[in-house]
C-alpha cells in the first residue's frame, strides 16, 4: 500500500501591516477597524466562514445599538463581512491554523496543503476560547455534551441532542442553551449550578423559571447513568466548600447531560510572542497583561476578545474595535473621529462591565490591566 503523502510545502514570507487571528466577533471587528484605519489586514480563523461563535446565537443582543442591540446573533457576521467586502486592503484566509510566532516576529500559518511565513507589524490575537469539562462517574457516555456541541447540533445543523436534558450550569451559555433547547421542543429537566447564585443574566433565568424549568444552585452533579448512552444522572447538593453533601443525592431522568461549565482562552500564540500572562480565575484562566487600548506586554502584539478574557460577544466586539483601531494608530493610521469613537468604545466596555453581572468580570479586568491603564 503507498504512503499517504504527508509533505507540505512552506511559502515565501509575506509581510502585512495587521494579522488579526479568528474571525469571530473580536477579529471581525478588529479587522474592520483596521481597514477603516487604511492598513494592509490580513484575518485569519480555522473555520470556513466568519462568526466564531455567533454562529450558533439565534437570541437577540440587547444593550447597545452600537452593539447590534435587536439583532440576532447568527445576523451579525454578514453585517461585519458585507463591510469588510468594500476594503482592498482586506484579505481573509479561511480553514487556516495559527499554529507558531517566532522571537523574529514572523507568524506560522498551516492549512491542508502547506505552511506560510507571515510577517506582520502589528497582530490581533482573537482566537477565542474552549469549553472546560467535569469530570463525573461516566462522564464519557454519549449523551454527555459540551454546550457548544449542543449549540451546534441545533442552530447549524437543525438536529435536536435529545429528549430531555439536564444542563450543568447556569453562566449565560447554560441558560441562553437552555432556552433554545425549550424552544427546539426539548425538554429541560433542570439547570443544575454548583455555585450559590445563578452566574448569567437574570434576564435569561427569569425566561426558564416562567418556562417552569428549575435551577438548583449549591448543586451539582456525581454521575451519569446508562450503558450504551445516557439515561439519567445523580445530582447532590455542595456545600461552602464545594463538596458534595452525604444524602443529598437524588436521581434525575434525562437523555443528555450539557456541560456548560466555562471557557477557557485560547492563549497559545500569546505565549509564543512572549506576553506577559497571568493566571485570572476571573477571566477563565491565563489571560494577557494588556493596557485599556488591549496592547500587551509586546508592543506590536494585542488580545481582544475571549483570548484577553472570557466575556460575552457584545464586550468581545468592543475590545476587538479597540485592539484594531490601537493596532492601526500605533502604525500611524487612524480613520476620520478614530479618536472620538475610542473613547466611546471604553465608555461602552465600562457599561457592559457595570452592575452586580459585570462585578466578577472588572474585577479579573483590573488584575490584568498594566499598573497605570498604560504601558510606559
Amino acid at each position: 500500500m503507498r504512503q499517504a503523502e504527508t509533505t507540505r510545502t512552506v511559502n515565501l514570507l509575506k509581510e502585512v501591516d495587521v494579522a488579526v487571528i479568528g474571525a469571530g466577533p473580536a477579529g471581525l471587528a478588529a479587522a474592520l477597524a483596521c481597514a477603516e484605519a487604511g492598513v494592509s489586514t490580513l484575518l485569519i480563523d480555522a473555520n470556513d466562514a466568519p462568526g466564531g461563535q455567533l454562529v450558533k446565537q439565534t437570541h437577540k443582543f440587547f444593550g447597545s445599538e452600537r452593539q447590534h442591540a435587536g439583532t440576532r446573533g447568527i445576523q451579525i457576521p454578514s453585517l461585519f463581512t458585507e463591510k469588510l467586502a468594500n476594503y482592498p486592503n482586506v484579505e481573509i484566509m479561511w480553514n487556516t491554523n495559527a499554529s507558531g510566532f517566532y522571537d523574529s516576529g514572523e507568524l506560522v500559518l498551516e492549512d491542508e496543503k502547506r505552511f506560510m511565513k507571515i510577517l506582520p507589524k502589528r497582530m490581533i490575537v482573537a482566537a477565542g476560547a474552549s469549553e472546560r469539562f467535569l469530570i463525573f462517574r461516566n462522564n464519557d457516555l454519549p449523551g454527555v455534551y459540551g454546550a457548544g456541541a449542543v449549540q451546534t447540533l441545533m442552530n447549524v445543523y437543525g438536529v435536536v441532542p435529545g429528549d430531555r436534558v439536564m444542563m450543568i450550569g447556569s453562566g449565560n451559555i447554560g441558560l441562553i442553551v437552555s432556552y433554545q433547547l425549550i424552544q427546539a421542543g426539548v425538554d429541560v429537566a433542570a439547570v443544575v449550578e454548583a455555585a450559590p447564585c445563578i452566574g448569567g443574566y437574570l434576564v435569561h433565568a427569569a425566561k426558564l423559571r416562567r418556562a417552569g424549568v428549575p435551577i438548583l444552585t449549591s448543586h451539582t452533579v456525581l454521575a451519569a447513568h446508562g450503558q450504551e448512552s445516557v439515561t439519567g444522572a445523580t445530582i447532590a447538593e455542595v456545600d461552602k466548600e464545594w463538596q458534595p453533601m452525604p444524602g443529598t443525592e437524588r436521581e434525575v431522568e434525562c437523555d443528555v447531560i450539557c456541560l456548560a461549565v466555562g471557557l477557557m482562552p485560547l492563549v497559545d500564540v500569546l505565549w509564543h510572542a512572549g506576553c506577559e500572562m497571568k493566571y485570572v480565575p476571573e477571566l477563565g484562566g491565563h489571560v494577557p497583561v494588556r493596557d485599556e487600548n488591549m496592547r500587551t506586554s509586546n508592543p506590536k502584539v494585542y488580545a481582544a476578545g475571549d483570548s484577553g478574557g472570557v466575556e460575552e460577544a457584545s464586550s468581545a466586539m468592543v475590545t476587538g474595535e479597540i485592539a484594531g483601531i490601537s493596532a492601526a494608530k500605533s502604525l500611524g493610521h487612524q480613520a476620520p473621529g478614530a479618536d472620538a469613537r475610542l473613547a466611546q468604545l471604553k465608555a461602552d466596555l465600562a457599561a457592559i462591565r457595570s452592575g452586580p453581572t459585570g462585578e466578577k468580570i472588572s474585577a479579573g479586568v483590573r488584575c490584568a490591566t498594566v499598573c497605570g491603564g498604560v504601558w510606559e
